[in-house]
């Protein structure tokens, strides 16, 4: 059974007197059905039209509010042409039942009141008025017109309840103002009593909030609730303010008459607590209104102020919406993080606006957490209040994207949430914020954040991506071979002025805090003066000229036909007016200042070579450290026999006159310069038999690993083994059928080892290997790796490492002394701690790195010559590392960081010596490199190429050589550069001193 109309009704007509079954089938085929949405009824297409329909009920509902309007507007206009003092004259001549005697009696009243203190109560000026034909026609018409709409609205709402709709408020006041006018046009003498029209006020706040709803529905776009509030609690004051100056003014007629802007006066001097007392209602009836409208106002508008104090304090939390006209005129970037801390914050705020184009940018933040009391704090100020604004939303709802206006925004950075133990779901969250912003916006460039490589391929078509672990390992790798990679590269990322230390009383603080402003720039070669003059020349001799000419070092070059970077290229590469060349600097050319007549003096009075006797005589660029090739300079070290690079010229002899040194040719002469390519040099592949007496020989070839461990790493050309070494062979630390070695002593490695500490062997261990195998490292160099595993490896993982020559594992900690000398710890040059994701854990975040920490100090003090190299979490604990409680160096050192910190520096770490060593590292320092890469686009795939996760035909890497005492006569740094350049076409980009220290007999090194 159909309940009928309650989904769709049909008629159907059917042709009668079949008497066949043809004639029955004919006559089923003349159906007809007609369908309907709603119920077919007159009253619910009327409650359609006025009511469920949204456009005609905002329709209605406008022409309503205009109604209510118009009547207040009639009663102003009433009041303003009234006049008491000729009211019961005009009463005369309009009322008739009202005596002659009656209206003397009213006149002598009225006049009496006027001048009696206080005055007496006229009531017929409160029951009667003085209404012109024309207002009276005019209010009976609207009259009309708003009772038969009620009555409809009534009828149409009706639910089987009549008094529920009549005892309504808003139904008692439209009676009480449409009836009495109604009346009047069957009775005449009424004509002229007074209604309080003014209550309609109320009425037109009720039909502008029912309008502003109808209105969303139409559009389908909501304001927020705050808006919605803010306009209620107006209306409602406006109200109070209307009724109780319409309602004093007109009561006060009995009295002392007051004119309706002095209503309005005392009403706004009432509400508003001042109370001036010039204008106060004189008659008791007025009196009683102004407490009832007082009590009113202490009911009403305290619950309107807590519903909008409530929606405040919610809209602080979720942030509200950014605007869309701020949108389309002024820039914006959007952060989306899973959870926003202040480290974080600051990191990003202090690099992207480090640029002096980004300032006029808004940073748009997107998070799914309510915002942490230290960045509430931190957003109050007014250096970020009025940039920064947090919406607490999810990337995966259009609404909190659109509420973002992630569709203008002109950057997205998504950072993955390195402090959850799970690292592999923070990163598949991280990919769903990529996937859901690229859907809902396409055209905004992505900037990615992830932890894991294997999941970077879920990403690839982000603009640019960072891998953290890809990046840390290989950093971590670099640094055991050329020592301060992760120092040097940090400061390479992080935006700094160079003016760190330079009131530290040590010369090496000040040149260090001047180094830290050296930063990777970019410049086409025909609109450059540091390099233009050098088109058709060859690369080294380009980037030695501009380093003696301008102290700039140029350490690479990208062909306009070719998106490859090519670092240091070499001589043969020449230049062209259309490459774009990439060098380091203290700023970019554009904001360098070119003073001519200070290089005319020094060109006058100064030798080609002379430029480089005196640091003092060098621009500030080449004192600083430039950018390029490691040159390492190291204390009292053994020269190793074959080297030849800083060889002291045969033909000075050993005169006191200093030694010279080749010019670096314009064109290269590929006779007397050494090949490039290391790939057709076989000198790297002959065994060197006086090395490697009493060891194993290990044969080696020169390939692309076969297995790789994750989708997207990039083949890297290695040193491997002929054919893959058994899972059994790859554990250290227990003998198989192959061999019976059961420690690293029984290996009898000639070099030193390198061992790593981590809790699981991840894919990222594989970009810590690749880098110490790669081909360009020589073979009789290569360090034996021993990985120190919490968990043993898995047989995926050891596939794609037995291909590797002199690569084992062992399960154990760094905290078991037994473990560590099993792995051959007195045998290790660098010992490389990784750190470990279940700390992750620790209630206070900070504490995340007290295991590592307190484990490492231990070690410090077993095996203090020993290199430590220790990843932590949290940058700010640095100054634990190799903590000493009473050392004073210390001690100044700590005082200099917290003066670098409150000059607002953003590398107050800097000065620590474990991170100026290299012997300490945080991930977050790296999260810069992203925020760069905003304005350097190029910014990743050059850290890439140093770090050799990439590698590109034709372009260098990164390597040290060590400076003895017997290189020394090379003198200076520029004089360096020239040996480089012209005797192995290498580009030096940094120097990395040691200090001398005298051991006791038990401490030495």
């Amino acid at each position: 059974m159909f309940k009928r109309g309650h989904m769709c009704s049909f008629k159907a007509h059917f042709l009668h007197n079949t008497s066949s079954v043809s004639e029955s089938y004919v006559s089923l085929r003349a159906v007809q059905v007609e369908f309907y949405v709603n119920e077919n009824t007159f009253k619910e297409r009327l409650k359609l039209f006025f009511i469920k329909n949204q456009r005609s009920s905002l329709r209605i509902r406008l022409f309503n509010l205009s109604l209510k309007l118009l009547t207040c507007l009639l009663y102003i206009i009433r009041v303003s042409l009234d006049d008491p003092t000729n009211q019961v004259t005009c009463a005369r001549k309009h009322c008739t039942n009202i005596t002659d005697a009656l209206c003397s009696k009213a006149c002598a009243n009225y006049t009496t009141n006027l001048t009696t203190d206080p005055p007496q109560i006229n009531w017929e000026l409160i029951f009667w008025v003085n209404r012109r034909v024309p207002v009276w026609a005019i209010q009976v018409t609207v009259a009309l017109i708003s009772f038969l709409q009620a009555m409809l609205l009534v009828y149409l709402s009706y639910k089987g309840n009549i008094w529920e709709q009549i005892f309504q408020i808003s139904f008692i006041i439209e009676m009480i103002n449409t009836v009495p006018f109604i009346i009047t046009i069957f009775w005449h003498p009424l004509r002229n009593i007074f209604v309080p029209v003014f209550l309609n006020c109320w009425l037109a706040k009720s039909a502008l909030e029912n309008m502003i709803n109808d209105l969303h529905r139409a559009i389908q776009r909501t304001h927020s609730a705050m808006f919605n509030q803010v306009l209620i609690l107006i209306c409602t004051l406006l109200c109070l303010v209307f009724t109780g100056a319409c309602g004093i003014q007109h009561l006060e007629r009995a009295g002392k008459s007051l004119t309706l802007f002095d209503s309005l006066y005392f009403c706004i001097v009432t509400f508003s607590t001042v109370g001036y007392g010039d204008v106060t209602p004189k008659i008791w009836p007025s009196q009683l209104l102004v407490v009832i409208m007082i009590c009113v106002a202490l009911v009403v508008l305290p619950l309107q102020f807590e519903e909008l104090a409530y929606l405040w304090m919610e809209r602080q939390k979720s942030g509200g919406n950014y605007s869309r006209h701020r949108a389309q005129t002024e820039k914006h970037v959007v952060l989306c993080v899973t959870s926003l801390k202040i480290d974080l914050l600051m990191d990003f705020l202090n690099e992207f606006y480090a640029h002096p184009r980004l300032q006029d940018y808004y940073v748009v933040i997107l998070c799914p957490t309510e915002m942490d009391i230290q960045v509430r704090r931190i957003l109050q100020i007014p250096l970020w209040s009025q940039r920064v604004i947090y919406l607490q939303g999810s990337a995966l709802k259009d609404q909190d994207l659109m509420r973002a206006k992630m569709d203008d925004a002109e950057a997205c950075f998504i950072l993955s949430s390195r402090n959850e133990v799970d690292r592999t779901a923070a990163d598949h969250q991280t990919i769903l914020r990529a996937w859901a912003v690229k859907d809902f916006a396409p055209n905004c460039p992505l900037y990615v954040q992830i932890l894991k490589p294997e999941n970077k391929f879920h990403v690839k078509f982000a603009d640019h991506v960072v891998c953290e672990e890809e990046f840390k390992y290989a950093m971590l790798a670099l640094n055991c071979v050329c020592p301060a990679t992760s120092t040097l590269v940090t400061l390479l990322v992080h935006t700094s002025r160079g003016q760190e230390g330079q009131t530290s009383p040590e010369q090496w603080q000040r040149t260090y805090g001047r180094c830290s402003g050296n930063e990777v720039y970019h410049i086409r070669l025909m609109d450059s003066k540091f390099f233009g003059e050098y088109d058709g020349k060859s690369f080294t001799y380009a980037s030695f000229h501009a380093h003696k000419k301008y102290g700039v070092c140029l350490i690479g070059t990208k062909r306009e036909e070719n998106k490859s970077i090519l670092l240091n290229p070499g001589p043969r590469h020449i230049m062209s007016a259309t490459d774009t060349c990439f060098y380091i600097n203290i700023t970019k050319e554009e904001n360098s200042a070119f003073i001519f007549k200070q290089e005319e003096k020094h060109s006058k009075g100064l030798s080609t070579t002379g430029v480089y006797d005196a640091p003092s005589r060098l621009p500030v660029q080449s004192i600083i450290a430039s950018m390029g090739t490691v040159a390492i300079d190291l204390q009292n070290p053994d020269p190793p026999a074959d080297s030849s690079k800083l060889a002291l010229p045969t033909e000075n002899g050993a005169g006191s006159r200093r030694p010279s040194i080749a010019p670096v040719l314009e064109i290269a002469d590929s006779s007397a310069i050494l090949p490039c390519d290391l790939l057709s040099d076989p000198s790297e592949d002959e065994t060197n038999q006086s090395d490697e007496e009493g060891a194993p020989a290990i044969e080696c070839i020169k390939g692309y690993p076969p297995n790789s461990p994750y989708i997207g790493s990039s083949p890297t050309l290695c040193h491997l083994l002929q054919q893959k070494a058994p899972f059994c062979c790859l554990r250290l630390d227990k003998g198989c059928r192959h061999n019976s070695f059961e420690d690293a002593k029984a290996y009898g490695f000639k070099n030193k080892l390198i061992i790593v500490s981590a809790e699981t062997a991840g894919n990222g261990l594989y970009n810590f290997i690749v880098p110490l195998r790669a081909y360009y490292r020589p073979r009789k160099e290569l360090n034996p790796i021993v990985l120190l595993l919490d968990n043993p490896p898995d047989n995926h993982f050891l596939e794609a490492i037995c291909c590797f020559p002199m690569v084992y594992y062992m399960a154990g900690t760094i905290d078991n002394l037994d473990n560590l000398l099993q792995c051959g710890i007195i045998y290790a040059d660098n010992l490389v701690v990784v750190d470990k994701e279940s700390t992750m854990s620790a209630e206070e975040d900070y504490m995340a790195d007290a295991k590592t920490i307190v484990n490492v100090q231990t070690m410090f003090r077993l095996f203090p010559s020993l290199s430590i190299i220790t990843e932590l979490t949290h940058p700010s604990n640095m100054r634990f590392m190799q903590f000493r409680a009473k050392d004073c160096y210390s001690l100044a050192l700590s005082k200099l960081e917290k003066i670098e910190r409150d000059k607002g520096s953003n590398l107050a770490f800097m000065f620590r010596l474990p991170f100026a060593a290299g012997r300490v590292f945080s991930i977050s320092m790296l999260d810069t490199l992203l925020y760069q890469s905003f304005v350097k686009d190029y910014m990743i795939l050059i850290a890439r190429l140093l770090l050799g996760l990439d590698t590109t035909p034709g372009s260098g890497y990164l390597c040290a050589m060590k400076v003895s005492e017997e290189d020394l006569w090379i003198r200076t740094y520029g004089r360096l550069f020239q040996k480089l350049c012209s005797s192995s076409a290498e580009i030096p980009i940094g120097i990395y001193r040691t200090e001398s220290h005298m051991f006791s007999s038990s401490e030495v090194r």
